[in-house]
C-alpha cells in the first residue's frame, strides 16, 4: 500500500564517493532535510543513516528507500565502486522503517521522471512530442556509467535495472581500437565505463596526450577547467572524443530500447559537458546509424539538472502509482 503523504519517509542516494539522505512526504522532498556524507568517513551505510537520524532529532520514518550505484539482486545491493553491501534487514534496522526498498541508482532516476520540475530539464536534442506512456531511457555518467529503460505498465511504472557500463567500448575506427587497447590495461577489458565516466575521462585525456606525443595526466576537474577556459587543446580533443563516444553509445542504447518518450542524461559528468554537447558533435554521433540515421530523430535527449532527482525517485517509488 502507498504511504500517506503526511508521513515522512527516508530516502538516500548512495554514490561511489558521497551519500545524500533526505526526508520526503509523498513524492516531495522535505525542504532543508537533504544532507551529504562522504562515504570514506563511514564503515557502511548503516552508520550513515544512524548519523542522519540523530541529526534530524531521531525522526521516526514509516518507510525507507535507497538508490545504490551498483547491481541489486534479490533485494541486495552490491556497490560497484565501494566495498559496501546493502541489505533490507540492515536498512530496516538502521531506520526503524516498516517498509524498505533498495533500488539501483538509475532505477531511482527513472522513477523520478514526471515528478521533476520542468525547469530542471535542459534539451540537448529536439524531438517530436510523445504520449505520456511512451518508453523512456535514463543514462547516467558520473563515477560510473549505466542506463535504465522506463516503461509504463498497467500496474505502475517499471524501471529495469542493467549494468551496461561494463559492456565493450564501441570500436569503429583504428583510433578507437588503439583507445580500447590503452584503457583495457586497467583490468583486462575495455568497458564503456573505462572511458565514459569521471575516471574514464582522465584515462581518455592520458590517451589523447600519448597520441599527441606529449604524455600527460590531469584530473577530471582540471580537464573540464581547461576545456571551459579554452586554454588546453588536449582537453578540447579529449572532450570531442568523449562526446563522440558518448553519443555513439547513447544511440546504441536508444535503438535497443526505443525510448520515444525521450532519453534523459544524469550524473555529474553528463552535466559538466552541458555547454559543449552542441558544438562538439554529440547529436551527430547519436544519429550516426547509417540507414537508421533518420529514424534516430524520433528520440529527444535532455539533461536532468536536478542533483537530487534520485532522491525524488526513491520517494516516488515508496509513494506508489499515482
Amino acid at each position: 500500500m502507498p504511504l500517506p503523504a503526511n508521513i515522512f519517509t527516508l530516502v538516500a542516494d548512495i554514490g561511489g564517493t558521497n551519500t545524500r539522505v533526505a526526508l520526503a512526504a509523498g513524492r516531495r522532498l522535505k525542504a532543508g532535510s537533504i544532507r551529504r556524507y562522504r562515504n570514506a568517513e563511514f564503515p557502511g551505510l548503516e552508520s550513515v543513516l544512524r548519523r542522519y537520524i540523530d541529526e534530524e532529532g531521531g525522526v521516526d520514518c514509516a518507510g525507507a528507500c535507497v538508490a545504490a550505484a551498483g547491481p541489486v539482486r534479490d533485494g541486495v545491493a552490491h556497490m560497484t565502486n565501494l566495498s559496501w553491501t546493502i541489505e533490507p534487514e540492515m536498512l530496516a534496522r538502521a531506520t526503524g522503517a516498516e517498509k524498505v526498498a533498495i533500488l539501483n541508482d538509475l532505477q531511482a532516476q527513472g522513477h523520478a521522471l514526471g515528478a521533476l520540475a520542468p525547469e530542471s530539464l535542459r534539451v540537448v536534442i529536439e524531438g517530436p512530442a510523445a504520449p505520456a506512456h511512451a518508453a523512456k531511457l535514463v543514462i547516467g555518467v558520473g563515477t560510473g556509467f549505466n542506463a535504465a529503460p522506463v516503461h509504463e505498465a498497467p500496474g505502475g511504472r517499471v524501471v529495469a535495472a542493467s549494468e551496461c557500463g561494463h559492456v565493450n567500448l564501441p570500436v569503429r575506427t583504428e583510433a578507437d581500437l588503439r583507445l580500447a587497447r590503452f584503457v583495457e590495461t586497467a583490468h583486462g577489458f575495455p568497458g564503456v565505463e573505462d572511458v565514459l565516466s569521471g575516471r574514464g575521462l582522465e584515462r581518455l585525456y592520458a590517451w589523447v596526450a600519448t597520441e599527441a606525443g606529449a604524455p600527460a595526466e590531469k584530473t577530471a576537474a582540471e580537464i573540464m577547467a581547461g576545456l571551459d577556459a579554452g586554454t588546453d587543446p588536449l582537453a578540447e580533443e579529449t572532450a570531442r572524443t568523449f562526446l563522440r563516444l558518448f553519443g555513439t553509445e547513447a544511440g546504441n542504447l536508444a535503438l535497443t530500447h526505443l525510448p520515444f518518450g525521450g532519453v534523459y542524461l544524469v550524473g555529474g559528468v553528463a552535466r559538466a559537458f552541458t555547454a559543449h554537447y552542441a558544438r562538439l558533435g554529440f547529436a551527430e554521433a547519436f544519429r550516426d546509424k547509417g540507414r537508421f540515421a533518420g529514424f534516430m530523430q524520433n528520440f529527444p535527449v535532455a539533461i536532468i539538472e536536478d542533483d537530487y532527482a534520485a532522491l525524488t525517485g526513491c520517494a516516488s517509488y515508496l509513494a506508489g502509482p499515482g
